[in-house]
């Protein structure tokens, strides 16, 4: 019997601010995790590139920010859980926004996670960490 090693699963991160792009990015290599990240800002790229057919493997995990140009996450999410193809794709929220009526509203559109983005460099690390832990575990479907 051969196992074939897995592939690391892509990652969309919608978020317009480059501070926190880098952060992320920054996150990711501290953390030493090697999956590719795709970055859109706003959800009309973020949407552009989900529904593009080409031979790159399709993101499985979406890490979005509310407050972005042209289309807000919230938009966003309203318009994958209608479609059938991007339905079942896993979004973290990744926000400074601490309204309730954006977390329900987020969780209503079947968020896997809500987390406000931390002052602290540190902290940020340590909740990618525990992302990274959460997607590592999980299973999905081929």
């Amino acid at each position: 019997m051969s196992y074939s090693t897995p592939v690391p699963m892509t990652i969309l991160l919608l978020e317009d601010d480059e501070v926190d792009v880098m952060n992320v990015k920054r996150a990711f290599k501290k953390n030493n995790i090697s999956n590719p990240l795709i970055v859109a800002s706003n959800g009309i790229e973020g949407l552009a590139i989900l529904r593009s057919r080409t031979d790159l493997p399709k993101p499985r995990i979406v890490l979005l920010d509310l407050n972005m140009p042209k289309m807000g996450g919230i938009e966003f999410l309203k318009e994958i859980r209608q479609d059938p193809e991007l339905s079942s794709l896993s979004v973290f929220v990744m926000t400074t926004s601490n309204e309730d009526s954006d977390k329900i509203e987020a969780f209503n559109l079947n968020v896997a996670g809500y987390i406000l983005k931390p002052l602290s460099m540190d902290r940020f690390i340590a909740a990618v960490s525990t992302l990274n832990s959460y997607w590592t575990l999980c299973e999905f479907p081929e």
